[in-house]
Parts: C-alpha cells; structure tokens; sequence
C-alpha cells in the first residue's frame, strides 16, 4: 500500500479546480474591455496556460488583487472560484 497523497478523488478535485479556474480566466479575458480588468488581462490570459493547482492559487492571488473594482454577477461568480482556487490544498 502506498502512502502517496495523489488518490484518484484528490487528481479529480485538482483536475476539477483547474477547469473552474480556467473558466474564470476566460471569464477575464472575455471581459477585457471593461477598465475595472485593464490589469487582471494579462494574468488570466497567462492563467488559462497553468496546469497545475500550485502555479494556480499564486496566479489566483494575483488576479483577486487586480478584479477589486469588478462588479457584476459574472465578477461575484469569478471572484468565489479564485477564493476557492488560492484557499485549494497542494
């Protein structure tokens, strides 16, 4: 028996995490041409190459700190993914 950390439950939360945290990112860059994103564009748009959980809750930070100004429904739903992204265990 292994005591690998990686079950089968935890590589498809991770995976799942990604796919939502792609989906924010895409929301972004979608929504680049409001001025409240002027900053946040770059980072998403290098956020929809990350593959791994760890690059993504840094990146996520760096997002969170630049989408205060957001507002809107869209930018409630990204912002809940990206908490959720940065606060994701390794």
């Amino acid at each position: 028996m292994t005591d690998s950390i990686y079950t089968c439950d935890n590589i498809e939360k991770e995976q799942k995490q990604i796919s939502q945290f792609h989906t924010a990112c895409q929301n972004i860059v979608d929504n680049a041409d409001q001025k409240a994103l002027n900053y946040a564009f770059n980072y998403a748009k290098y956020g929809l190459e990350i593959e791994k959980l760890a690059e993504a809750k840094v990146q996520a930070l760096y997002i969170l700190g630049n989408i205060m100004y957001w507002r809107g429904d869209l930018a409630k739903e990204t912002r809940a993914v990206l908490k959720e992204v940065a606060k994701a265990c390794c």
